[in-house]
Protein backbone atom coordinates (compact mmCIF):
# COMPACT_ATOMS: atom_id res chain seq x y z
CA UNK A 1 0.00 0.00 0.00
CA UNK A 2 1.11 3.51 -0.64
CA UNK A 3 0.44 7.16 1.42
CA UNK A 4 -1.59 7.81 -1.35
CA UNK A 5 -4.08 4.94 -0.81
CA UNK A 6 -4.42 5.13 3.06
CA UNK A 7 -4.11 7.68 5.53
CA UNK A 8 -3.53 7.57 9.25
CA UNK A 9 -6.45 7.60 11.57
CA UNK A 10 -5.64 7.95 15.57
CA UNK A 11 -7.44 5.68 17.38
CA UNK A 12 -8.46 3.99 20.70
CA UNK A 13 -8.17 -0.05 20.15
CA UNK A 14 -8.79 -2.56 22.75
CA UNK A 15 -6.65 -5.62 22.46
CA UNK A 16 -6.33 -8.35 25.05
CA UNK A 17 -2.76 -7.93 27.13
CA UNK A 18 -1.54 -11.43 25.62
CA UNK A 19 -1.60 -9.40 22.22
CA UNK A 20 -0.04 -6.27 23.61
CA UNK A 21 2.61 -8.58 25.60
CA UNK A 22 3.54 -10.53 22.99
CA UNK A 23 3.81 -7.49 20.52
CA UNK A 24 6.13 -6.13 23.20
CA UNK A 25 8.32 -9.55 23.28
CA UNK A 26 8.86 -10.02 19.66
CA UNK A 27 9.34 -6.48 18.76
CA UNK A 28 12.23 -6.42 21.69
CA UNK A 29 13.81 -9.93 19.98
CA UNK A 30 13.57 -8.40 16.85
CA UNK A 31 15.24 -5.16 17.74
CA UNK A 32 17.93 -7.01 20.08
CA UNK A 33 20.24 -5.27 22.84
CA UNK A 34 22.79 -2.11 22.07
CA UNK A 35 25.51 -2.35 23.72
CA UNK A 36 24.20 -1.25 27.12
CA UNK A 37 21.56 -4.28 27.28
CA UNK A 38 18.91 -1.42 26.16
CA UNK A 39 15.79 -1.91 24.10
CA UNK A 40 15.50 0.56 21.20
CA UNK A 41 11.97 0.26 19.97
CA UNK A 42 8.54 1.96 19.54
CA UNK A 43 6.32 -0.95 21.01
CA UNK A 44 3.20 1.93 20.13
CA UNK A 45 4.28 2.44 16.48
CA UNK A 46 4.51 -1.74 16.62
CA UNK A 47 0.94 -2.09 17.86
CA UNK A 48 -0.02 0.28 14.72
CA UNK A 49 2.27 -1.43 12.19
CA UNK A 50 0.20 -4.85 13.79
CA UNK A 51 -3.11 -3.85 13.32
CA UNK A 52 -2.61 -1.66 10.09
CA UNK A 53 -0.82 -4.94 8.71
CA UNK A 54 -3.85 -7.23 9.89
CA UNK A 55 -6.37 -4.75 8.54
CA UNK A 56 -5.42 -4.40 5.01
CA UNK A 57 -4.44 -8.59 5.15
CA UNK A 58 -8.33 -9.18 6.24
CA UNK A 59 -10.02 -6.92 3.92
CA UNK A 60 -11.51 -4.40 6.58
CA UNK A 61 -12.45 -2.29 3.99
CA UNK A 62 -14.82 -4.41 2.65
CA UNK A 63 -15.99 -4.95 6.30
CA UNK A 64 -16.59 -1.37 6.76
CA UNK A 65 -18.70 -0.89 3.13
CA UNK A 66 -21.05 -3.60 4.65
CA UNK A 67 -23.75 -1.58 6.57
CA UNK A 68 -24.74 -4.62 8.75
CA UNK A 69 -21.28 -4.74 10.68
CA UNK A 70 -22.56 -1.39 12.32
CA UNK A 71 -24.57 -2.89 14.61
CA UNK A 72 -23.93 -5.47 17.50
Amino acid sequence: MTDSEAITVNVKVDITPASLQAIVENAKTIAGQNERGFYHVDTADKVSEMISRFLLENNFESYAKNIANYTR
